[in-house]
């Protein structure tokens, strides 16, 4: 699939599983919602804390299972590196995380106040493969 195409799919589509290895190795699946930022990479929130954040340290191939409000309709799947992004390096990309998917907020120092408090990073993934390119 073509990379471009894929994107657009995701900008009208941002809910998306994200499925990292494990420290075991296996697949461990948690819903996300995704922007594309104007690089073209994947722009996720997260926590510091959470498992999927400590897995993409220790593993940063990310695959995402992007779908359509209607279950068995389109959908796309994206793999990629991801790299993480802390506070404070990465308020303005939660920033821009945050416009992209809701607009404006009606209070900017509430919210990166909250980020702070949550201590929020970004996941950001560059994108390698974008598929299905068939089906069976």
């Amino acid at each position: 699939m073509d990379l471009d195409t894929a994107r657009a799919f995701i900008k009208e589509h941002p809910k998306a599983v994200l499925i990292v290895a494990g420290k075991d190795g296996r697949p461990l699946p948690s819903p996300v919602l995704a922007a594309v930022d104007d690089d073209g990479r994947l722009l996720i929130s997260s926590r510091e804390t959470a498992y999927k954040v400590r897995n993409l340290r220790r593993d940063p191939h990310a695959t995402l299972c992007f779908l359509s409000d209607a279950f068995f309709g389109d959908w796309i799947y994206i793999e990629g590196s991801a790299e993480i992004i802390s506070l404070s390096d990465g308020m303005d990309l939660l920033i821009d995380y945050y416009r992209r998917l809701s607009g404006e907020h009606e209070n900017w120092d509430d919210y990166r106040s909250a980020m702070e408090q949550e201590k929020r990073v970004i996941v950001r993934v560059n994108i390698e493969r974008a598929g299905p390119d068939r089906s069976g």
